[in-house]
């Protein structure tokens, strides 16, 4: 006559295979909650790195609209600068932070990130080429992302 009931060895595979199946889940959540970490950092650099364009092309544009050298002030080095400035400061490295109210990254006061942008230019005839690089630390990581273009005098 057989019987109906489960052995001790079945369910202890029955149980088994539960905990390996809970487990792969809980390992998937925690790689897609990272992965979701990573690309919202990796977004938010590419933002600031297209920002540092913006800025640079910005002082270049204000300099033929007041008659002035189109590339004052937009001399070969490595550059900070915020999204309302009016000229480039000197890189130190520091670290941009998050305004308060505005949520606009920049140098003012506000809550601190990780993130770093540098502007490097170079000047060579009527091209000034912009390089700009963000980095950030994550996970005990460097990462940094980059953006390269070249501005002319159209003038």
């Amino acid at each position: 006559m057989l019987s109906k009931s489960f052995t001790l060895t079945e369910t202890i595979i029955a149980i088994f295979i539960l905990i390996t199946g809970i487990l792969v889940i809980f390992s998937l959540i925690s790689y897609f909650m990272t992965a979701s970490l990573i690309s919202s950092q990796r977004l938010i650099a590419a933002y600031l790195a297209q920002e540092g364009i913006e800025i640079v092309r910005n002082l270049r544009d204000k300099n033929m609209l007041s008659s002035r050298n189109w590339d004052e002030g937009l001399n070969t080095g490595d550059y900070q600068a915020d999204y309302n400035d009016d000229t480039l400061s000197s890189y130190t490295g520091a670290f941009l932070n998050l305004e308060t109210g505005s949520g606009f990254y920049g140098y003012g006061p506000g809550t601190p990130t990780s993130f770093v942008r540098r502007i490097h230019l170079q000047k060579s005839g009527d091209v000034l080429k912009i390089l700009v690089e963000v980095s950030w630390r994550e996970r005990g990581r460097w990462n940094s992302f980059s953006v390269q273009e070249n501005l002319y005098n159209w003038r």
